[in-house]
């Protein structure tokens, strides 16, 4: 199999691949929790990679007047051993708070090389989060990063919703996020609170349309768009549902989770359909077998197009822990 040529090194000619992240993404902020989470992401992990995301809350979860020391113990922990995979990120304050350089500086200087990425909220405009970019490539140059470290920016004002676009396009943006509850609450009462959640967050009609529009400007540039948390922390057939139709109906392809008994609902409901993933992996190994080469599967033709479809399915379903046939993963993802 040493002479086969690996799909990402063929179907993505002249562009950059499409990221590969987890479909679900665990914000905490608390110590306790956050040790919690780590524990959680170690047992679920599958061949010893994580299968979701957690996300460090210096925002909401600093209490006042410690931003300074809530980063540092972040910092640790992203340090320790209880850090397994790496995929430990950081949200950090708004472009308002006197306190967000410190928090990325201390985030930089002391984790650079290890914090998955950096989440930046409440920007009003493509300026803001421009702004907090432009602090941490500097940041990155005074203690010598030069990893790539991504950026998530979270959608949650009107202005930023304009920009949405513009965003997408930054340097290194990876996922732009919805934040359904600030939204909501930007506009003054004209939205009401049913809609910050189900039903009424997929019908109310300025809600669909900031959703529809996240996901356009983040798919068009190559970007992950992930959906809003769901705020029910008991029934998990409701987190279920909710992410199901974030992903059907919308093409959110991550969400995130704020209680642990959010995150396997979540990855269930994101997982791709089975029978496409063994469709995807006849196709691709077929694919492969013919120097990807146009094929015809099943009275089908196939080409280059459908061939990065259903690689990016294929990825999907590695990156929730579902089943991957010996075969596949010995071709497609050793390196992993």
């Amino acid at each position: 199999m040493s002479n086969l040529i690996h799909p990402s090194d063929v179907l993505y000619a002249g562009s950059r691949p499409f990221p590969r992240l987890a479909v679900c993404e665990h914000f905490t902020g608390s110590e306790k929790l956050l040790n919690k989470a780590l524990q959680i992401q170690a047992e679920l992990s599958v061949d010893e990679r994580s299968i979701f995301d957690i996300t460090a809350d210096c925002e909401d979860g600093a209490p006042a007047g410690k931003e300074r020391e809530h980063a540092a113990m972040i910092a640790e922990l992203i340090l320790s051993g209880a850090n397994r995979f790496d995929r430990v990120g950081v949200r950090i304050h708004d472009v308002s708070h006197p306190f967000w350089r410190d928090e990325l500086e201390i985030i930089i200087s002391r984790v650079g090389q290890r914090v998955a990425y950096i989440v930046l909220p409440k920007p009003e405009n493509a300026g803001d989060a421009l702004t907090q970019i432009t602090a941490l490539d500097e940041l990155k140059n005074r203690y010598g990063i030069t990893r790539e470290i991504p950026v998530h920016v979270l959608i949650e004002t009107p202005g930023a919703l304009h920009d949405v676009w513009e965003i997408a396009r930054l340097p290194h943006v990876e996922t732009l996020d919805f934040g359904l509850m600030d939204f909501v609450s930007a506009h003054h009462g004209a939205i009401p609170a049913a809609a910050m959640r189900s039903p009424g967050q997929f019908s109310h009609a300025l809600v669909v349309r900031a959703k529809c529009a996240i996901a356009a400007a983040a798919l068009g540039n190559g970007v992950v768009p992930s959906h809003n948390v769901t705020t029910e922390i008991r029934d998990a057939n409701v987190v279920r549902e909710d992410a199901r139709r974030a992903r059907l109906e919308l093409g959110f392809l991550r969400m995130w989770s704020i209680h642990p008994a959010q995150i396997q609902p979540i990855i269930e409901a994101m997982r791709p359909d089975f029978a496409e993933v063994n469709e995807a992996a006849t196709l691709l190994i077929a694919a492969q077998d013919a120097e990807w080469g146009p094929i015809q599967l099943e009275g089908k033709l196939h080409d280059r197009a459908s061939y990065r479809y259903y690689w990016e399915l294929l990825q999907r379903a590695q990156s929730t822990g579902m089943g991957i046939p010996t075969d596949v993963r010995q071709r497609f993802f050793s390196d992993v």
